[in-house]
């Protein structure tokens, strides 16, 4: 779709919601939820709360669309939406908690027994194999763009802190990438539950 289609038919949906339009809502959402949803389920893993915050954030969306100026993505600021409900959430629920320790932090990974290819869903899988606070700061930096400083601030954490579990967050990663039996370890934990 050429990119000035796109955006005439993205501010004429906007303008629709704004204006209370329920079939610009419904295709708003229709157009967005995959993805934000997908989004909501790196931060929280339970589905049925994933499904929980997603409708929380997307009330938001429809609520305060009029803050939305038209200025940089509107993709990008559903997501600043959708990831600042799950992060409270997160807090409401007190699932997130930051870890200190990391006894495989120090473990130096053999990087030549690593597989040619790594499926994307393989990693989605790994990063969510990762303690709260690893996955939380991760996601945040690592795959929604976050700088130390924004994490800080949305957490409540020092940005030092931000920098050590996301370097422990990749360690954690490293050493599941090179255990040569993830896929198998994985596979049988799939069997079993």
């Amino acid at each position: 779709m050429d990119f000035k289609i796109y955006r005439a038919n993205e501010q004429e949906l906007i303008q629709g919601c704004r204006r209370g339009d329920r079939a610009a809502q419904k295709r708003l959402y229709d157009t967005f939820s995959p993805k934000m949803y997908a989004l909501c389920c790196r931060y929280v893993k339970d589905s049925m709360e994933a499904e929980d915050v997603l409708v929380t954030a997307f009330t938001k969306i429809l609520d305060k669309i009029d803050q939305y100026k038209s200025e940089g993505s509107f993709e990008g600021w559903i997501r600043r939406v959708v990831v600042n409900e799950a992060l409270t959430w997160l807090r409401r629920n007190r699932n997130m908690y930051l870890e200190l320790e990391l006894e495989a932090a120090d473990y130096e990974p053999d990087y030549k027994s690593l597989s040619d290819h790594l499926e994307a869903e393989d990693l989605m899988t790994m990063i969510n194999e990762l303690p709260s606070g690893y996955r939380i700061v991760f996601n945040l930096y690592a795959i929604d763009g976050y700088s130390h400083k924004e994490i800080a601030d949305q957490l409540g954490i020092s940005e030092n802190t931000s920098k050590s579990q996301l370097s422990r967050a990749r360690a954690y990663l490293q050493k599941l990438l090179t255990d040569n039996d993830w896929k198998s370890n994985q596979q049988r934990h799939d069997i079993t539950t």
